[in-house]
Formats: C-alpha cells, sequence, structure tokens
C-alpha cells in the first residue's frame, strides 16, 4: 500500500498526508460495508435453531446447511461491487478472483458442526483482502452476540470497544485455544502437560477473533485449513498488534489459486518467538507480525 501512495505522490504531486487519509477512508468505508453485511446476516441466523437443523455432508464429510447458503447469499449481496473478486466456502470459485486486486474471503458460516450440534461456537467471517494482504476483517457469533471489527488502520473493536491482543510475556500460565475436533483425533496429545491451558473450542476463525481482542492468548493449527477459515481472523489478530505466521514462517497471503493452507499461528505480539521455538519452528527474529 506504501508504495502505491509514494507512486501517486511521484506522478500527481499530491501531498503524502492525502494520500494517507484517503486510504484510511477506503478501509473506512470497507468496515462499514463489512458491519452492515454482518448485521444482515444477523436477520438469517434467526430464522435457524441451533441444535435443530439438517445438516447435508460434502465430499469431504463436512457439514453444510440451508444456513450456510442463505448467509453466502446475503453476504455476497452486501458485500461485493464491481471490480472486486469473491472467494466463499460456500460458492463455486471461478477464479475470476485472481485477475482481482481486492477480494472477499469470506466463510459464512465458519464452524457448522458447532451449529448442527447447538454448540455456540460459531459465526460468519468476512475479509477484505488486498493485494493478497488481509487488511480488514469482521467475525459475528450470533450464538453470543459478539462482533469482532477492524483493519489494519483503525485497530480492532470488540462489540463497539476499542480492544487489543493479548500482552502477555510467555505461554506459562496463557490460555490456548485448541481445535475441538484436533483434539478428539489426538492430534494435541503431545502437549499434555505443557505449561500453558488448553481449552478445546469450535471454529477457527472464532479462536482467532478472541485472540484478536485478547480473551485468549493463543491458537494455532498444525493442520490444513482453507483461506476463508482464517482470513477475517488473521485480518484482525494483525489489526490488534498482535503475531501471525503460517507454517511456512511466512506471513498469511491470500488469493491463491490453491486457496488451502498448511496451518497457522496466532497469539498476542510478545510471545510469538517463544510458541514457535515450542512447535519447532523457525522464531521470526522479530515479536510483531505486520502481515
Amino acid at each position: 500500500m506504501q508504495c502505491c501512495w509514494l507512486l501517486a505522490r511521484a506522478c500527481c504531486g499530491h501531498d503524502s498526508r492525502n494520500l494517507i487519509f484517503m486510504t484510511i477512508h477506503s478501509h473506512t468505508e470497507t468496515l462499514q460495508r463489512i458491519q452492515l453485511a454482518l448485521e444482515a446476516s444477523r436477520a438469517v441466523f434467526r430464522r435457524f435453531t441451533p441444535g435443530a437443523i439438517e445438516a447435508e455432508y460434502k465430499a469431504g464429510h463436512d457439514p453444510v446447511t440451508e444456513a450456510d447458503r442463505a448467509i453466502d447469499a446475503v453476504l455476497r449481496k452486501e458485500l461485493l461491487r464491481d471490480g472486486e473478486g469473491w472467494l466463499s466456502e460456500e460458492s463455486v470459485d471461478d477464479f475470476s478472483r485472481l485477475e482481482k486486486g481486492r477480494v472477499w474471503v469470506v466463510d459464512p458460516l465458519d464452524g457448522t458442526r458447532e451449529f448442527v450440534a447447538g454448540i455456540p461456537e460459531f459465526c460468519a467471517s468476512v475479509a477484505m483482502v488486498e493485494d493478497g494482504r488481509p487488511v480488514a476483517g469482521g467475525i459475528y457469533n450470533p450464538a453470543t452476540d459478539e462482533t469482532f471489527l477492524g483493519s489494519i488502520e483503525s485497530g480492532v473493536t470488540y462489540n463497539g470497544k476499542a480492544a487489543k491482543s493479548s500482552q502477555r510475556k510467555f505461554l506459562k500460565g496463557a490460555m490456548v485455544l485448541a481445535s475441538r475436533s484436533e483434539v478428539k483425533r489426538g492430534e494435541w496429545k503431545q502437549f499434555e502437560g505443557a505449561n500453558f491451558k488448553i481449552r478445546p473450542m469450535g471454529s477457527v476463525a472464532y479462536k482467532l477473533a478472541l485472540v484478536s481482542v485478547g480473551l485468549a492468548d493463543v491458537t494455532f493449527t498444525l493442520v490444513p485449513k482453507h483461506e476463508w477459515d482464517v482470513a477475517a481472523g488473521v485480518a484482525l489478530v494483525t489489526s490488534a498488534g498482535g503475531f501471525v505466521r503460517t507454517l511456512d514462517n511466512m506471513p498469511l497471503r491470500c488469493n491463491n489459486r490453491d486457496p488451502l493452507l498448511k496451518g497457522l499461528i496466532a497469539c498476542g505480539p510478545l510471545m510469538g518467538e517463544e510458541l514457535m521455538t515450542r512447535l519447532g519452528l523457525q522464531p521470526t527474529g522479530s515479536h510483531v507480525s505486520r502481515g
């Protein structure tokens, strides 16, 4: 983004402060659209009763419900504009998004298993990705009536109030949110007896949202996830000043032809290096991920 400001200044002679204001204003408008879209999803969620809804199963044994499809439709209607791309778990991917600089990456209902079971750990997840970077996001959990909203310029809000990620310095005593399904499969046995607390939970988007506002210290997944699972949460954690890395020790880049990622870790800004070392990954040499 900075290079765009410099190029525009060189070509047009505009004062850089005006260009920065224009960029912030653009993200303000994006956040407004995300907020309105999440509010529209609220009305759709009200039509369904968690724990009392039928599910179909896709080829990979992932459940999908009428609610997933209905929320996808309303989010697309509220968010998508000419010139923007679209990547959603519940939409056919025509790859036209690869030619777009601005792309919506959406999971209309992350945590469908929990939704079907009536467990209050599911959400609608929306991210704006610019040139591959998640720059703004919003996550709404209708069961708990929690809204997480933020951008890399504005920071993050939790139910309308400013928030930030955990400032804990060490993993000892930290609250680590784990995937309920990963724990059931035994993939977290290696962390039994660790000096941090593990809380199994559904919806990786919701877990990332909780980390972004300091309601948990850490979350990570060592198994593949799709961009739509994590893009909004990564935008929020990054916007809150937190630490985010893929298992390749890289910032998350989205709008890839193949949207499947190897895995992801996220935490407060001061625990990144210790967490990387604990997971057997190469530390970054700096505390905070700037995306």
